[in-house]
């Protein structure tokens, strides 16, 4: 995030004397992305953020990948997933490389009694079912259907959802996930031709500052393992922080698509980007409006890139037998396309209703042994139907 944003209350100058109304001092944290070089916030605690009691026994959480290389359109049911009742342990990774993690979740219960941090991650949770508020030390993010929540690592957060129905597409980014570059000014603020702007992006709110002492557990995962660290004081005692590091929420309904007289590449749905991945979204738009336009997609070879397209709700007219929550796979290698009869079908369409999240990462992805459990056998096959 590269929005500057303050929510409660500050000293008037960075690194100085801020005095609770008893007189002692509140407790300072640098909130900082690549060292001290980039993005920060800062935080005023009530206590000290470093304050641990005692520590749990690691647990090993890591994905198990069960096919490292391959060369194969692959397909999975994202909601024969199974829901269960634990935010954490209802997060299931499917697909995995060095640079990132594609998970699905359906947790039935919000987090009660444990807050939790992702050390190695930024998190993109893309809610595709359910509602409810994320807590953060930077105050709260209301979310509903369609919202991405956009979590920098070390963010400590709870969940809680409104109710048990939940699906949630989550993409653990180990490198810092950004706006795409092309949309900024110099500046950093969204330019006329981004597909969004400042205006769509809800920043936390509300904040609540527990001045509490007690034992606070904080799961936090660091390469693939989960600590419980338990914490002396409440993790949310911070009574003001200000920056351009902090959580916050961009809905894909506030995603304007670009439209042209043919069919724009996807580059043109680009929402977020790090330096390994891209992720896009496929909204509802007007088709290409030249007189011989072909509205389908037309064939494309991956050379460099692995796509993995999640599918939301809506009709898609180049795929068959899609249902909601599916994610197909075209690994880099090669060419993929509108299944056979797509094209002529789609001369004449005027509009599409479909939606989707699109992630492209530049390097292969693996298959976890979730992912095998989940999947479309065949599908390699359904171009030849």
């Amino acid at each position: 995030m590269s929005h500057y944003y303050t929510l409660g209350n500050i000293p008037h100058k960075r690194h100085v004397q801020f005095r609770k109304p008893d007189g002692s001092l509140y407790a300072e944290q640098l909130f900082s992305t690549e060292g001290f070089s980039d993005d920060y916030a800062l935080l005023y605690h009530c206590y000290p953020p470093t304050m641990i009691t005692r520590t749990d026994e690691p647990i090993d959480v890591s994905p198990k990948v069960a096919e490292e290389k391959m060369l194969k359109h692959r397909s999975f049911e994202g909601f024969n997933v199974k829901p269960e009742k634990d935010y954490l342990q209802s997060r299931k990774a499917v697909l995995v490389n060095n640079d990132c993690h594609i998970v699905l979740a359906a947790p039935q219960e919000s987090m009660n009694g444990y807050f939790y941090k992702n050390a190695d991650a930024d998190e993109m949770i893309f809610v595709h079912e359910g509602s409810g508020t994320v807590k953060t030390q930077y105050g709260e993010l209301p979310f509903s259907y369609g919202d991405y929540i956009m979590l920098p690592r070390g963010t400590i957060y709870q969940i809680h959802f409104n109710d048990e129905k939940n699906r949630l597409f989550i993409v653990e980014s180990f490198t810092p996930i950004r706006f795409p570059k092309r949309y900024m000014s110099h500046y950093g603020q969204l330019m006329e031709h981004s597909p969004f702007c400042e205006r769509d992006i809800r920043k936390p709110e509300n904040l609540q500052t527990f001045d509490e002492k007690g034992d606070f557990l904080i799961k936090t995962k660091k390469k693939g393992i989960l600590y419980g660290l338990h914490y002396g004081t409440h993790p949310f005692d911070v009574v003001g922080w200000d920056g351009c590091c902090y959580p916050y929420i961009f809905s894909i309904h506030d995603f304007e698509p670009i439209t042209g007289r043919v069919h724009q590449p996807p580059p043109v749905h680009q929402t977020f980007e790090t330096s390994t991945f891209v992720v896009c979204s496929f909204v509802p738009r007007l088709y290409d409006y030249h007189p011989d336009a072909i509205p389908a997609p037309y064939n494309h070879s991956n050379i460099d890139s692995d796509e993995v397209l999640y599918y939301v709700d809506g009709e898609f007219m180049s795929r068959k037998h899609v249902t909601r929550g599916m994610i197909t796979l075209h690994p880099a290698g090669i060419p993929h396309g509108p299944h056979p009869g797509a094209v002529e079908k789609s001369i004449g369409a005027k509009a599409t209703p479909e939606l989707a999240v699109m992630v492209d990462t530049f390097r292969p992805l693996q298959l976890t042994v979730e992912a095998l459990a989940i999947e479309n056998e065949g599908y390699v096959m359904s171009w030849a139907e």
